[in-house]
């Protein structure tokens, strides 16, 4: 029964801090939300969330969802980006775009694997997560993930992503190389390994694409055909 209360409570509390928000933006002129509850405020932040974990995963988690996507691509990292131009020169182009094909083709099969942590993460946003979404800016959004999910994430990607670099034989060659170019500060230590560096910029660019999409949903909630994100959001165009 208490953790009944305590749950209600919560619930409450997080309504009441969405629909403060919006209220403030009604002071400002921004449209009449006399009819939002504080259920329907938590829900529809809540929703918009989850709208932006989908589309963002089926935005990426497809075939050049990472290398036809400027935002989010994958390059090699610092040092190693510069030096593959020269390799080129000495006939090695075909190689190393067959290497930076193949770390977007990792993190493309990566992607959809975190969908349900990602849902998971949002269905279960306590009144502090809201409260940080909605006061800390443009990037509170990614922030939000990235604490919530980014250690489990790393943990299911980095064996999709192992095996798909194992298909290119520069992988090994990668590391080898990345790790010297490491102890030279040319490369950082935390991008010498092939199979690291493609898990993290995998999840850069899944909660880049998340925050984007969920910023849409919002200045869009007519074309999203949902009718609590219409009611939420809609007085606020």
């Amino acid at each position: 029964m208490q953790r009944r209360q305590f749950n209600q409570a919560g619930t409450s509390a997080l309504g009441a801090l969405i629909l403060a928000t919006y209220q403030q933006a009604h002071a400002l002129g921004l449209g009449d939300l006399a009819g939002i509850s504080n259920t329907d405020a938590s829900n529809g932040l809540k929703t918009a969330l989850e709208k932006g974990v989908i589309a963002a995963v089926v935005s990426l988690g497809k075939a050049d969802g990472f290398l036809g996507n400027p935002k989010v691509r994958i390059p090699l990292p610092g040092y190693l980006e510069d030096a593959s131009r020269l390799l080129k020169n000495f006939g090695l182009g075909q190689r190393i775009d067959e290497l930076v094909t193949a770390l977007n083709r990792a993190a493309e099969a990566a992607v959809p694997m975190g969908k349900d942590l990602l849902v998971s993460a949002v269905r279960t946003m306590n009144v502090n997560d809201a409260k940080n979404i909605l006061t800390g800016g443009e990037t509170s959004v990614t922030r939000f993930f990235a604490e919530k999910t980014r250690t489990p994430l790393s943990l299911k990607f980095l064996p999709v992503v192992t095996k798909a670099t194992e298909k290119v034989g520069l992988a090994n060659q990668y590391n080898e190389f990345a790790g010297k170019a490491a102890g030279f500060g040319l490369v950082k230590k935390e991008d010498a390994n092939i199979q690291q560096y493609v898990t993290g910029k995998s999840l850069d660019g899944l909660y880049r694409i998340i925050a984007e999409e969920e910023k849409k949903i919002r200045q869009d909630p007519m074309g999203t055909g949902s009718a609590i994100l219409q009611k939420v959001f809609g007085p606020l165009k």
